[in-house]
């Protein structure tokens, strides 16, 4: 259905790495979102008045905080879509996490909610009476939530939205505990036991982990995470492809993200020190475009000229690159540069230290530094530390 919708209102429905047309899907899926929530919530509402079970009426109020979550996503796509002003030059892009974070808190209070009503019932229980179209309506909602977990997986997966894709984790974990439910619901039939209600303390545990994911899937963007490898991978693909053999090498890589669309980079392009300043320019200039067409953000490129054809500063590079990987594999080097003096030579460079080696910054550049000097003792390490952001 949200394939036939998206024809039908969606205009250039197919190219989803534009921004309106990710911001219309965002809307239809919320708009689907809140009509089939509030559907499933009156329908489980008067199950569970027909039926006395406090877990299914627990079910149905969690399908209607899933309808206020899905007016409060449609909301967040509607202002994310917004252009930039002049308070905000980058664009409203990260609306969609803020709201995707408000979702997150309305759930975990509901969820308490819902565990206190539930513990209520144990100490004080009434026993459930089941009702064989309170059975059917709990059935159907099974299917509709699988097919909001499935339309919003997929069409998370094709706008890459960790707000939609949260949205679909939640549906799905709805499904499982309407099958809970409704397995307690028969088994009233044959056990004396009040299982009602600590299939609704099930319900609300369910609840609770579906808002702390949802919070968490909000909270990582906001304070950065780092890009997806098949992203990197296009970057440098793009990069080389278009520097036509004159792009020796990149590095201090970062991608600045401001919302699902609305990205920013900068790197580092090494270049030969011998290249013509102005072709080299010109060059730049236009692998930058290329970037802004193929993957729809605002790239900014600076050159750094490296010695290509000194024999001496290509060993010397080589022999500190051993050392450097025989103290961890993980680390790697650049901007190599040999400055001579008249009693000593500097070697000036940018040691990359992943975030996952955990050994002292300065205890690395010491270990460094006097390997150094076993090459030559006039030799002085002079090093600068970067953190890997990709």
């Amino acid at each position: 259905m949200i394939s036939l919708l998206a024809k039908l209102f969606i205009r250039d429905h197919k190219k989803t790495e534009l921004p309106n047309v990710r911001n219309a899907y965002g809307v239809l899926c919320g708009g689907m979102g809140i009509f089939l929530n509030i559907v499933l919530f009156i329908i489980k509402l008067i199950a569970g008045t027909l039926s006395g079970a406090i877990s299914v009426t627990a079910d149905a109020f969690n399908n209607l905080t899933d309808a206020g979550s899905s007016v409060i996503t449609l909301i967040g796509f509607r202002m994310a879509g917004q252009k930039p002003d002049k308070d905000h030059p980058f664009g409203h892009g990260r609306i969609e996490y803020v709201s995707g974070f408000i979702v997150s808190i309305i759930i975990i209070l509901v969820g308490f909610e819902l565990a206190k009503t539930s513990i209520e019932k144990i100490i004080s229980p009434e026993r459930a009476v089941f009702n064989t179209v309170s059975a059917l309506i709990l059935g159907c909602s099974v299917l509709v939530k699988a097919y909001m977990a499935f339309y919003n997986f997929s069409v998370g997966k094709k706008i890459s939205s960790s707000s939609m894709r949260a949205t679909a984790l939640d549906s799905l974990s709805d499904c499982v505990s309407t099958v809970v439910v409704l397995i307690c619901l028969v088994l009233s039939l044959f056990i004396d036991v009040n299982l009602d209600a600590y299939c609704g303390l099930a319900v609300s545990a369910f609840v609770l982990f579906s808002g702390i994911r949802a919070a968490k899937e909000t909270i990582d963007p906001l304070l950065g995470t780092p890009p997806e490898k098949e992203f990197i991978d296009e970057i440098a693909d793009t990069v080389y492809t278009n520097g036509n053999g004159s792009i020796l090498g990149i590095h201090d890589l970062i991608v600045h993200d401001y919302g699902p669309g609305r990205t920013m980079i900068s790197l580092h392009a090494e270049i030969s020190e011998e290249a013509d300043l102005l072709q080299m320019h010109d060059l730049i200039d236009n692998i930058e475009r290329k970037l802004r067409e193929k993957l729809h953000c605002d790239a900014v490129i600076h050159m750094d000229p490296i010695a290509v054809h000194d024999e001496t500063v290509s060993e010397v590079r080589e022999s500190v690159l051993k050392i450097v990987k025989d103290i961890d594999s993980n680390l790697s080097i650049h901007d190599f540069r040999m400055v001579k003096g008249q009693s000593h030579t500097n070697l000036i460079f940018d040691v990359v230290i992943p975030f996952e080696i955990k050994n002292d910054e300065k205890a690395i550049k010491e270990k460094i530094s006097s390997q150094i000097k076993n090459i030559n003792e006039n030799y002085y390490a002079v090093i600068n530390v970067d953190n890997s952001y990709v």
